[in-house]
């Protein structure tokens, strides 16, 4: 998974030609390190999605703008726009079903 900052936000997020999911992340987020894996193997799975993660330690503004209030949390972006959110450790089978919000 790529990482992206504030500053590259708006270019490789809500600008982005085809579909995003954006992790919140935190590098002492124990919940977070178990995503990782399933979020790279889903990386693999979806070529037609592009995945980010962003630290909330260097993006709060970001994340209040968002409304994280806590990591892991998951957004879905498809035309510059939020379709979907997952709040907390999730299964592969709960990222897969947001994912295929986005083919609809």
């Amino acid at each position: 998974m790529k990482t992206v900052d504030s500053e590259k936000f708006e270019e490789e997020i809500l600008r982005a030609e085809k579909p995003v999911l954006l992790e919140f992340y935190s590098d002492s987020c124990i919940p977070c390190k178990r995503m990782s894996p399933i979020l790279s193997e889903l990386e693999q799975k979806y070529g037609d999605i592009s995945f980010f993660k962003l630290n909330i330690q260097f993006g709060k503004e970001k994340a209040l703008e968002y409304g994280v209030m806590a990591s892991p949390t998951i957004l879905l972006f498809k035309d510059g726009k939020e379709v979907g959110r997952i709040r907390g450790l999730a299964k592969k089978t709960e990222i897969e079903t947001l994912l295929g919000e986005v083919g609809k």
